[in-house]
């Protein structure tokens, strides 16, 4: 199925569903769907990035968290997120939720990203096996790195990954799962 055809779920500001659209005409058309991000840590507490391909539609290129997508109407979160990880990434892993946010963005051509955002986290150590149509690099990097490389460029992140890394860091250290 053409992702950019795929369904995703219209919710309220509570995370309530209120609908489903495509994913394009959901983007286009500014309406607030129900999405996920996922991060992940090694045992070294190390982060895993992602470098969007290229021929991603918005953001492509940027520098991002592991992973992330939207469900589908009647996907369960959790369960298909581990498997757009698998796709993604190449591997998948337990996650937890941490907590959920909304935020909305306009991006060039038109597209809103206006979204309740899931924030997933989980703990891997193994091979690593991106795919090419999502991710045109990847890498492992400290926090302190991490931290002090969005500060220096944050022109080279993503929109909701700025706006949340360091609140991922900091539910992470507490162990927080909302």
């Amino acid at each position: 199925m053409d992702l950019m055809k795929k369904k995703v779920i219209l919710v309220d500001e509570n995370d309530q569903p209120v609908g489903e659209m495509e994913k394009l005409a959901a983007h286009l058309q500014d309406k607030r769907h129900r999405a996920f991000s996922i991060f992940i840590f090694d045992r070294q507490a190390n982060w895993l990035l992602q470098r969007r391909a290229l021929s991603k539609y918005h953001c492509p290129g940027l520098w991002s968290n592991a992973c992330c997508s939207h469900p589908a109407p009647g996907d369960e979160l959790l369960k298909i997120a581990k498997k757009r990880l698998r796709e993604e990434m190449g591997f998948s892993c337990p996650l937890d939720e941490i907590f959920s946010f909304s935020y909305r963005v306009e991006f060039e051509k038109g597209l809103t990203e206006n979204e309740f955002d899931h924030v997933l986290i989980g703990e891997y150590e193994g091979r690593v096996a991106p795919s090419k149509e999502e991710a045109e690099d990847w890498c492992w990097i400290s926090k302190a790195d991490l931290f002090d490389w969005v500060e220096k460029k944050p022109e080279e992140f993503t929109f909701w990954f700025k706006k949340i890394y360091r609140r991922v860091a900091k539910a992470r250290k507490k162990g927080t799962k909302k």
